[in-house]
């Protein structure tokens, strides 16, 4: 099956990030009216864009209606953007997404033993070929919604041997972010993703953007960052927005309360692309 786009492959567009010191947004959707906002983003930015869908997504969704939504929407809206599978523990699903289309996948088999970690993803790997399909992985202990937010950074030559054995295209660090808010200002280990950067040709992806304050994310693209993915804030600032709206109005019109909503996570997602871009 032919992938979602014809502008290139996500692993080629990644690595020339990687020599460019530059970075790629990537934010999770959940239905119309979050696409909207973020390929609306996008759009107006003239910025390119990873649009990610996590398993509880797909399941909501559903595989086949969630990529033709993607590929129509990306098709309307004239961007440059490729869809991603967001933290895939579940093989099965990650193969099916492939299957379907997808630009590129996540395998998340971070939380088992390092070795089983390798052999997981080296499964996807040899699987995603036959795609010229991204490859994703993670290496380390990225705190995720409601876990302990304690650290165990990625090791640059722990990240060197688990590339080196797996051929991933990418791989998410733990440098010190965490998915959903914090619970004290994170401060990213700067220094430890130039290391990585420079033990590793993989891709560097930075998980739990949300609440990193812009001028530390501006300083991970510069120390080898390029793909950052933002998820928490989109839903978080569309529902503040959209529950402060309908406790001011009697209207039941969802295509007239809606808008108000998609245009506030729009503008969040503006202002994140006008972040990572003026690096």
């Amino acid at each position: 099956m032919m992938t979602l786009t014809s502008h290139g492959l996500l692993a080629d567009a990644l690595r020339n990030n990687k020599r460019e010191g530059k970075a790629f947004l990537a934010t999770n959707f959940y239905n119309f009216e979050t696409i909207n906002a973020v390929l609306s983003a996008s759009k107006e930015a003239g910025s390119p864009l990873i649009l990610q869908l996590s398993e509880s997504s797909l399941k909501y969704l559903g595989i086949r209606l969630a990529t033709a939504m993607a590929r129509a929407a990306i098709d309307q809206y004239g961007v440059t953007a490729w869809l991603h599978m967001d933290h895939g523990s579940d093989v099965d699903m990650v193969k099916a997404c492939l299957d379907e289309g997808f630009d590129s996948v996540m395998i998340d088999a971070s939380e088992k033993p390092f070795d089983e970690n390798v052999r997981i993803t080296k499964e996807i790997v040899s699987y995603a070929s036959s795609y010229d399909a991204n490859v994703e992985a993670e290496l380390g202990y990225i705190a995720k919604l409601e876990q302990d937010q304690d650290m165990i950074y990625t090791q640059p030559d722990e990240a060197r041997i688990f590339v080196e054995q797996t051929g991933v295209n990418a791989l998410a660090v733990a440098v010190g972010s965490a998915h959903g808010f914090y619970k004290q200002t994170p401060q990213l280990q700067l220094d430890l993703i130039a290391e990585i950067n420079a033990a590793t040709p993989a891709a560097l992806v930075l998980h739990g953007s949300s609440g990193i304050p812009h001028d530390q994310l501006r300083a991970a693209i510069k120390r080898g960052i390029t793909k950052i993915n933002l998820a928490t804030e989109i839903k978080d600032t569309f529902m503040r927005k959209l529950k402060a709206h309908l406790a001011s109005t009697d209207e039941i019109d969802l295509r007239k309360v809606f808008p108000v909503a998609t245009e506030e996570a729009k503008r969040l997602v503006r202002q994140k692309l006008k972040a990572i871009n003026d690096v």
